[in-house]
Formats: C-alpha cells, structure tokens, sequence
C-alpha cells in the first residue's frame, strides 16, 4: 500500500515534469513562428515586395498561427540604407512576441 502511494506520487510529479516540457517546447515554437514571421516581413522589404511601413498591424499565417506584423521604416547613418523595424505578435497580445531589426537598400521600393 504504501508503494503504491509512493508510486502515485511519483507519478504525478512525471506528470507535470511532462506537462511543463511540453508548454516550454510549445513556446519555443512559437517565438521561432513567430522569428520567421519577421524575418520574411524583412525579406519581402529588401527585396521590394512589401507593403504598408509605419501603416500599423497586418495580418500574417505562419505554420498553426495567425500573426500580426508590424514594420517601421527609419533613416540610418548611412543614406543607402533604411533601417526597418519588424514587430511580430499574436493578435491576442499586446506586446510584441519578437522584434527584428534590420537594414534593407534605400534604393529597393519603398514599403
């Protein structure tokens, strides 16, 4: 009797041991989805393809997600760069998940 109870108790420790690696591999997907997410943002930007800097949240699929992707455009230093900056976040969160910043052409089409 006692065995079993030590059993069970073990048991359930395994359990959330279980439980705990699988939320923290679930987050880690969905900051590398989310990763993806801008760094294509900042691909479609250097390669003149995007749409919509500083115009605010716009709705992105990425893998079992919908994101929200945000790009501002700033001067740098250098005149033949322009500095983006990509916010990726969930639609039910307020802060962004990931945020990248980058360097694209000044010369590729605006955004």
């Amino acid at each position: 009797m006692v065995a079993m109870a030590i059993l069970a108790i073990a048991t359930a420790g395994i359990l959330r041991a279980a439980e705990a690696h699988v939320d923290l591999l679930r987050g880690l997907e969905r900051r590398a989805s989310a990763q993806w997410v801008a760094e294509n943002a900042l691909a479609e930007a250097g390669a003149g393809m995007a749409s919509g800097a500083n115009a605010g949240w716009r709705d992105t699929p990425m893998l079992a997600w919908r994101w929200q992707v945000r790009t501002h455009e700033q001067a740098s230093a250098d005149p033949d760069l322009r500095q983006l900056i990509v916010e990726v976040r969930a639609p039910e969160d307020t802060a962004p998940t990931i945020t990248l910043r980058g360097f694209v052409d000044a010369g590729a089409a605006p955004s």
